[in-house]
């Protein structure tokens, strides 16, 4: 399998990764009753800022991987793998394991840095692709 693939399904197990880290306390904090309801109203606590940005991070992982599948298709079906695109796609599963403890704990400008990584890593695959 292209290295490009590995870190897909790599990248889409971390999401469900992501999902349990932020799942676990956000049902230990808002009750089985609120979780498992049809969430027609707001829940009648917030959570707590750690499971919050527990939160965030696996919904901006979801946004990320969509571009990230894009960029391995692209490379992928194009059979434009390289090392520049091999490199880039371990560079974006670095920085998005990176990333979720980074914003669980707060880490300013680290965040946002190491967002940018994984970006930029998705980018350079899909202009590599091109050329």
């Amino acid at each position: 399998m292209p290295a490009e693939l590995t870190a897909l399904a790599l990248a889409g197990l971390l999401q469900v990764l992501q999902f349990a880290v932020f799942a676990i306390p956000a049902n230990l904090e808002l009750g089985p009753g609120y979780t498992s309801s049809a969430r027609d109203r707001p829940p009648s606590r917030a959570l707590s800022l750690v499971t919050a940005r527990l939160q965030r991070a696996m919904n901006n992982h979801f946004e990320g991987l969509i571009l990230f599948t894009l960029a391995v298709v692209v490379v992928t079906l194009g059979n434009q793998s390289s090392p520049v695109t091999q490199s880039a796609a371990w560079a974006y599963l670095g920085a998005r394991i990176l990333y979720v403890p980074a914003y669980a704990l707060g880490l300013r400008p680290w965040r946002s840095a190491i967002w940018a990584i994984g970006f930029f890593a998705t980018l350079t695959m899909i202009v590599a692709s091109l050329i």
